[in-house]
């Protein structure tokens, strides 16, 4: 696949707005952030339709790679579910979607000096 799905966390909705509207000026960007009130493959899905400003990808296969994710990682699908469960209530939990190749160009550059 081309495209990459990890939940990273949970965050204020204020925060998550206020990071997802600096992210979204560069519409040429390799990942995107998606909040979810929910810990759901349903609610992840939904949340993709809340991008303002999508990246011209293949959103078909963005979907495909979070459903990709919920079936093969359960243990940590449940660990953000049962930490989630526990949250105030004015928190998302955030997940990070994008291209492989971006995400490797990210990490790559981690270790240039």
């Amino acid at each position: 696949m081309n495209y990459f799905f990890d939940i990273i966390g949970t965050t204020s909705v204020l925060t998550f707005f206020n990071y997802q509207q600096q992210l979204e000026q560069n519409k040429n960007r390799g990942k995107a952030y998606l909040g979810s009130y929910e810990c759901s493959l349903d609610g992840f899905i939904e949340s993709v339709d809340n991008i303002a400003k999508k990246p011209d990808w293949n959103w078909d296969d963005v979907v495909g790679s979070i459903v990709n994710f919920w079936l093969k990682n359960e243990d940590k699908v449940r660990y953000w579910q049962d930490n989630f469960t526990t949250a105030e209530s004015d928190r998302l939990i955030v997940a990070r979607v994008g291209k492989t190749e971006a995400l490797r160009r990210e990490f790559e550059s981690l270790f240039d000096v």
